[in-house]
């Protein structure tokens, strides 16, 4: 099986760039979006349907903001979909997406950016928090976990170009940065980098001073596993070479 996360920055933008072509050759069997910046009622059939693929988008109350979409290849067993958190304030913003597949449970999300303000910042804490709590719960219902998604957090050094100069940023925050080590040390594996300890491979990018091209990136869209489901872990594949986003997609790889 295989998973492929991917922050569109807004899916009416990337429809314009080969996005369809793209998921063609990417052929996830699952496939979940972030950041879609659109509500279903604003789109066609033509463009929100992807042929063969299920879907349910959950998006953000506020126009243009936020929003994931999940997409799962028709056949596949799914026994439910949940949307949220069970918190209000998180919820309004269409975050979070979870798909129950027999005793996996994959949660599709858009961490929020603190880069606003501090408060934004609290906020995307309180969204960390949350969230491990519900993965507490599940975990303790003997379910195994994936969560995928833009974690708008580069947990180390090795996952930026330039650590120093951007230690006071949103995004590279200690405060921030300590509930990646959080989820660590509550039963979750950083799949990429467990794989790979000491590739530099980055998903994002500015749009900024060609940053792109000269290879100055961060790695914020993450695949956290459930300590014993690693075991089923293939590869972790970062497709730095698809454009259509300043962020890339990246791609799970499961045994069957």
């Amino acid at each position: 099986m295989k998973i492929t996360t991917w922050n569109v920055n807004g899916y009416r933008a990337i429809l314009k760039k080969e996005f369809f072509n793209s998921v063609q050759a990417l052929a996830p069997d699952i496939l979940c979006l972030q950041e879609l910046k659109a509500k279903t009622e604003q789109l066609t059939e033509t463009d929100i349907i992807i042929p063969g693929y299920d879907y349910l988008w959950n998006s953000a109350q506020r126009p243009g903001y936020s929003g994931v979409g999940t997409y799962v290849k028709q056949g596949l067993n799914i026994s439910a979909h949940n949307t949220g958190l069970g918190v209000e304030e998180f919820d309004i913003e269409g975050r979070v997406i979870q798909t129950n597949i027999d005793k996996l449970a994959l949660f599709n999300i858009y961490f929020p950016n603190g880069q606003r303000g501090q408060d934004r910042v609290d906020f995307k804490l309180r969204f960390y928090a949350r969230l491990l709590e519900l993965c507490q719960e599940e975990h303790a219902r003997g379910k195994s976990i994936i969560i995928t998604g833009d974690f708008n957090t580069a947990h180390n050094e090795i996952d930026l170009a330039n650590p120093k100069e951007n230690s006071k940023i949103s995004g590279f925050l200690p405060e921030e940065r300590v509930w990646i080590d959080k989820y660590l040390e509550n039963g979750f594996t950083d799949a990429f980098r467990v794989l790979y300890p000491d590739k530099v491979q980055y998903t994002w990018w500015t749009y900024r001073v060609n940053a792109r091209a000269r290879g100055i990136g961060w790695r914020l869209d993450y695949y956290l596993v459930s300590n014993p489901f690693m075991e089923r872990v293939k590869d972790v594949v970062i497709h730095d070479q698809v454009m259509g986003s300043d962020h890339c997609p990246v791609t799970l790889e499961i045994m069957d």
